[in-house]
C-alpha cells in the first residue's frame, strides 16, 4: 500500500486514503505568476510518491460557493512543475478546469455537464504523456486535457484550496492508484 502524506496540511481534517474529509484554511492556493504575478504553493495536497506509469482516480464532493473555491486531483514534481485539476468556482458558477505549471501556470476552464458538487477525476501517465479525464457519474470519462510532463519522480493525490476564504468542506473517496489503464484515447469508459 502506498503511503499518503500532506503538503500544507489543513487545520481540520480526518480520515485516510479510503475516505478523507477536509475543511480548507483561508488564503490557500497553488498558482505561479501568470496574469496575477504572484507565486502561491500553500494549497492542501494529500499525495503519495509515484515513479513510472500509473492511473490515479478519486471521487470528490464539495459545495463550491466562493470565487476560486477548488478541489480535485494533483500531480506534483516540485514547486515549479505541477498539475491541479477539478472543479473551481469562477464567473459565478463551478467549472471544470485544470492548471498546468511548468515554470508559469496556465489555466483552462469550461462548463461542467453534471452536478459539480459530486464528481470524479482520473489521471493516467504513460511515459512523458499524461491523460486527464473527469466524470459526472463515475462511468463516462471525457478527456479534459492531454499534456507532456517530463518529470518522472512525482507525488499524486487530491488537493483543495480557498484563496478568498476558509471553510470549504471537501470529501475525497475512492482514491485508487493502479498500473496505467490501457485504453484508447477516445475510449470514454
Amino acid at each position: 500500500m502506498k503511503r499518503y502524506r500532506w503538503l500544507n496540511a489543513p487545520q481540520q481534517w480526518s480520515g485516510d486514503e479510503s475516505h478523507l474529509h477536509v475543511v480548507t484554511d483561508g488564503a490557500t492556493d497553488f498558482w505561479r505568476e501568470t496574469w496575477y504575478g504572484f507565486k502561491r504553493f500553500s494549497g492542501h495536497f494529500y499525495g503519495t510518491e509515484v515513479n513510472g506509469d500509473f492511473t490515479f482516480q478519486a471521487h470528490i464532493q464539495a459545495d463550491f460557493k466562493t470565487l476560486y473555491d477548488q478541489a480535485g486531483i494533483m500531480l506534483v514534481a516540485d514547486e515549479t512543475c505541477w498539475l491541479k485539476a477539478g472543479i473551481e468556482y469562477n464567473d459565478g458558477q463551478p467549472a471544470i478546469g485544470s492548471v498546468l505549471t511548468q515554470g508559469h501556470s496556465d489555466w483552462t476552464t469550461g462548463v461542467f455537464p453534471g452536478n459539480a458538487r459530486n464528481f470524479w477525476m482520473r489521471l493516467t501517465r504513460r511515459g512523458d504523456s499524461l491523460r486527464l479525464q473527469y466524470s459526472a457519474d463515475g462511468n463516462v470519462w471525457p478527456l479534459l486535457r492531454l499534456f507532456h510532463l517530463k518529470a518522472q519522480h512525482c507525488r499524486v493525490g487530491v488537493m483543495c484550496c480557498t484563496p478568498e476564504r476558509a471553510g470549504l468542506a471537501v470529501d475525497f473517496s475512492e482514491l485508487t492508484l493502479t498500473p496505467p489503464l490501457d485504453k484508447a484515447l477516445h475510449d470514454l469508459s
